[in-house]
């Protein structure tokens, strides 16, 4: 299973973005999120979605992201709105599969399954 990012860019306070992330492979039963991770800080869990289609969020972007992954054959993907200069970083999405752990950002951060980042910029 390899999982590729796409749809980051440019965009000024605001705006909005959405990010795709294509899971290729076979797979069920998954947890999926997004990360995040700014220069110089550490990375940040920002959502999650489980195979049920409940999400999380962090307070950070609660109201303003949304988590989606309708079934197993379209991508995850972030839409991003009222997006603000602290938004900038490099987005990552992760995956875990067929396990019995809680969907949640912790168990998220212990998975080999990570895409390969895509560079989010907002600019005021």
């Amino acid at each position: 299973v390899q999982l590729v990012e796409s749809g980051g860019g440019s965009v000024e306070v605001g705006g909005s973005l959405t990010l795709s992330c294509e899971i290729t492979g076979h797979y069920s039963g998954s947890c999926m999120g997004w990360f995040r991770q700014a220069p110089g800080k550490e990375r940040e869990g920002i959502a999650t979605v489980s195979t049920d289609r409940s999400t999380t969020y962090a307070d950070s972007v609660k109201g303003r992201f949304f988590i989606s992954k309708d079934d197993l054959k379209t991508p995850l993907r972030l839409q991003m709105n009222s997006l603000r200069p602290e938004d900038t970083a490099v987005y990552y999405c992760a995956a875990f599969f067929n396990s019995g752990l809680k969907c949640s950002i912790d168990a998220l951060q212990r998975t080999k399954y990570w895409g390969q980042g895509t560079q989010v910029t907002v600019s005021s």
